[in-house]
Order: structure tokens, then sequence, then C-alpha cells
């Protein structure tokens, strides 16, 4: 009898334990903007375990862990809808790159590229980090396990597209944002529209949304605009330019005429947006300066010195073969080679394929930043109503990694003023969130996540430069992802509360 009553009383202690609500947090003596547009108002928030749960004028309650704002600007977590951090995140949990510049959730599988959502839940379940992950299915991810690696030089067949789209309907009930293309590179260049709008009518079975580097940015990048236009149209969903820029060095200044024609699909019923990074030069390998993957023709080569990159400003990253060419430009590279630019072009190219061959599994053996957009342009897609802002950013590479967020609220919203501060909050969080369709993030409210940051208006900063790529942000004094500290006087807490979101 006495051992039943023992039981019962510790199933009490057990339901009133049970019963009592955790620890909440109150972050007092702030400016709140809440990730609405809406101008900033003095506000508390209560925080109780990974959630908001209140905001306003409130009194703190007995026992809670109080944080003074200090006076300083409390924002949601910025959501970068186009990182390539993922695969550092095995040896950088603390996803710092992410971190100092405010972002708490990144956006994977861009470019069409990525990993299987089973995989990226294993991995968070045998290693935690420290931001949240979502991710899209990538076309040459699927192209490649159907088809294989060295098939991809060729449209798909009906049965390889039927392949494909089963693939991808398995993504997509497991949480895919959606798909994604890079229809400029290799793997994807030679696929069929139809091909892409078979995937994507998949995505759209399941409200998904399609992304796409398109298939040029630059010589026929109004043909590219028009293709994920149709995508749209014809797969009936949403689709979202990534990095969208200009980069041939004939279109410069035209800008707004590219805005005007984003416009006017959206009056034509197509829900069109683009993602934006801050920089005037982007980063990617030697192959992308040749559209139409000649890269032993010395006429297209030239072309490319004329018109889509500008050599004297354009630095080699990293170069596997010759090491020495490490951050010098192209032009520097070729006066040492006793070379014209755009012969110098061909031959690094054709010494990377050579060294690749020679060592497989070597990884990334080439890459440059390359100088082809005028920084005009890039305020104007910045400023544009339906531009989030991302990174596009890897450790070790573009100081977008680091610094894109920051830079946009220092050099664009406190120095040019393109965008007020509280426009530029939006596009980083509540206009990401429903571009890339997650709910309950990217707002500061009762029920939504706490993925937060205090920041310095009159001081936030980016200080990454190509020089130091990995330079920490001024301004961001504490980040919070589901309501835990992850990030304050520039360190990680050594905390990792980071989730897996799926597409709401």
């Amino acid at each position: 009898m006495k051992y039943k009553l023992l039981f019962a009383f510790l199933c009490l202690l057990f339901a009133n334990a049970q019963a009592q609500p955790s620890a909440t947090q109150l972050i007092q003596n702030i400016w709140l903007i809440d990730g609405t547009g809406a101008a900033a108002r003095k506000a508390a928030v209560r925080i109780q375990g990974n959630k908001v749960i209140a905001v306003g004028t409130l009194k703190p309650l007995p026992g809670e862990v109080l944080v003074d704002g200090q006076g300083k600007t409390l924002t949601p977590g910025f959501i970068d809808t186009h990182s390539h951090l993922q695969g550092s995140l095995r040896t950088h949990p603390q996803a710092i790159a992410a971190l100092n510049q405010g972002v708490t959730t990144i956006v994977s599988g861009q470019d069409g590229e990525g990993s299987w959502i089973d995989s990226l839940r294993s991995r968070l379940l045998s290693q935690t980090i420290a931001v949240n992950i979502a991710t899209y299915t990538g076309q040459t991810l699927l192209r490649e396990t159907v088809m294989g690696e060295k098939e991809l030089h060729r449209q798909a067949t009906a049965a390889e597209i039927k392949q494909m789209t089963a693939l991808l309907e398995k993504e997509m009930q497991k949480g895919s944002l959606g798909l994604s293309t890079g229809l400029e590179y290799d793997g994807a260049f030679f696929s069929a529209k139809e091909e892409v709008v078979a995937l994507a009518r998949m995505a759209a079975k399941y409200q998904g949304r399609y992304t796409s580097h398109i298939r040029s940015e630059d010589v026929h990048l109004k043909e590219a605009i028009e293709e994920i236009i149709a995508i749209g149209k014809e797969a009936k969903l949403p689709v979202q330019v990534s990095h969208i820029k200009i980069a041939l060095k004939d279109d410069w200044g035209k800008a707004p005429e590219l805005l005007e024609r984003l416009e006017q699909a959206r009056k034509e019923g197509i829900d069109i947006t683009a993602d934006c990074y801050p920089y005037d030069f982007w980063n990617s390998t030697l192959k992308v300066l040749f559209p139409k993957t000649d890269y032993t023709n010395l006429e297209s080569a030239q072309f490319a010195v004329e018109h889509t990159f500008d050599p004297n400003e354009s630095i080699l990253f990293r170069y596997a073969p010759n090491p020495a060419y490490k951050g010098k430009t192209i032009t520097a590279i070729a006066a040492m080679r006793n070379e014209t630019v755009a012969q110098t072009l061909i031959s690094l190219i054709a010494e990377a394929e050579r060294y690749r061959e020679k060592n497989p599994g070597a990884g990334q053996i080439q890459t440059i930043m390359g100088k082809s957009m005028i920084e005009e342009d890039v305020m104007k897609l910045l400023a544009w109503q339906h531009t989030n802002i991302c990174s596009d950013g890897s450790i070790g590479g573009h100081p977008r990694a680091f610094g894109s967020f920051t830079r946009v609220l220092g050099r664009y919203v406190r120095e040019k003023k393109i965008i007020t501060l509280e426009e530029a909050v939006r596009k980083m969080t509540l206009l990401a969130a429903q571009h890339i369709g997650i709910s309950n993030r990217g707002k500061i409210a009762p029920g939504y996540f706490a993925d937060l940051v205090l920041l310095d208006p009159a001081t936030v900063q980016d200080r990454s430069s190509i020089q130091e790529p990995a330079a920490l942000s001024e301004g961001i004094e504490k980040v919070w992802v589901n309501g835990q500290l992850v990030y304050q006087q520039k360190k990680s807490t050594g905390v990792y509360p980071g989730a897996f979101i799926s597409r709401k």
C-alpha cells in the first residue's frame, strides 16, 4: 500500500513540475523593430522556452531572467535565403560567419546542389549547431543521382525526368522548401526548360517554391529572366531570382529596365521575387565567363575580357595548380605568364582541369572574385520592394560570407540611406521568411520563435574584406536562436540550439 501511495505522490510531483512554466527571459530597455516594416518603438520582449510570449510594456516577473538592452535595437534574427555555409557546419558548428552579422537561419540546397533531407536531419542528431537550417532540393543533385555525374551534358529523357520527379516528391514530403537550379553551371546547363517545369510542378503540388541561379546573368540575361517567368507561369508556383545582378558591361545602369520587367510579370500574376547580396563582385569559377562552355575558344575569352568582367579588378582567390596566383588579379597573372588576358583565361581553366584529373576528390580547385557589376545597379536591386537580402556566402572565400547583412545596415542604410532601417530589417526577416515559405519566424510577436538580434544602429558595420574575409562585424551585440543566447561580445556562447526548419 505504501508503495502505491509513494508512486501516486511521485506522479503528482511530476505532473506539477510539468505544469509549471519554464523560466522566462525579459529583454527590456530596447527599441523594437518587429520585422513587419513598422516604425521602431520602445517595448520589452518576453521569451519562454524557444518562443516569444509577450511584447509591449512589460514588468519583470519574480525570478525572471532580465536582459538590459541598454537602449539598443532588437530585431528578428536575419534569414539568409541563399547560403553555402551548410558544408562548413561540421567543423564550425558555432556558425560565427552567420551569427556575427545577425543571421539565425540559413537556407541551403542552392544553385541546384545540396544534400538530402534525411542526411541533414541525421547530422543534426549527431552534431548540434548554433543556427537553424532549411533547404531546397537541387536539380543538379537529382540529375546526378538519376543520370550519373558523367551524363549531365545532355537533356534528360522522359524516363529520367519521371525518376527525378519521384525523388523530389519524397523530399517535398520531408519538408523541402522546393526546387533550386543552377542553370548557368555544368550540371544543369544542358537541361531543357521542360525538365525544369516538370520538376517545378512537383514542388508546386506541395505548395513549394522555385529558386534559380538563372541560365545567364550577363549575355543572355533577358532570355534567362523570361525563362524563369515562364517556369512560374507554367508550373504555377512562386519563383525567385537568386542573387539578382546585371553582369554584362553593356547593360550596366539598366537595373530600372530589369525591375520594370519583373513588375510587369507580377501584374500578370507571376509571383516573382529576388534576393541580392550587397557587393559589386561575385565569387564563382572561371568557367562561368564562358556562357557557351567553349573553354578553349579565344574569341569567347576575349569577349569575356571586354564585356563580362574587369580583369584589372577580378582576383583569383583559389588556384590549386599554382598557389602563387592566389590573391592576384587576372591581369597581373597574365603579365606573370607573358600572355594576353584572354589566353590566360583559357590556360588557367585547362590547367585546373588537368589538376582535377590527377587529383580526384581534391575539392574546389579554382575560384575567382569577378568584378562585373556597378554599385548603382546593386543599390536599385537591393531597394526593390520584392528583394530580400542574402549572402551567397561560404567560409574561405568572398567577404559576403561574414559581412553581407551588416554591410547593408552600415553602408546602404546608415550611409547611403537607400532604404530605412525598418525596411532593411523587413527584407532580412519577415520578407525573407515569406519568400522561402516558412512560418513563425522573421517577426517579433507572441507565438513566433525567439530568433533575435540586439544591434546598435549607430555602429553596425561589416569588417570583412578580400584581404580579411573572416573579419567580424561591429555592432551586433547579442544573438538568440530559439530563445537561447548564442553570440555576444563577438564570441560564441557555446550553445547550439539550431533546428531543421521544414516548409510551412
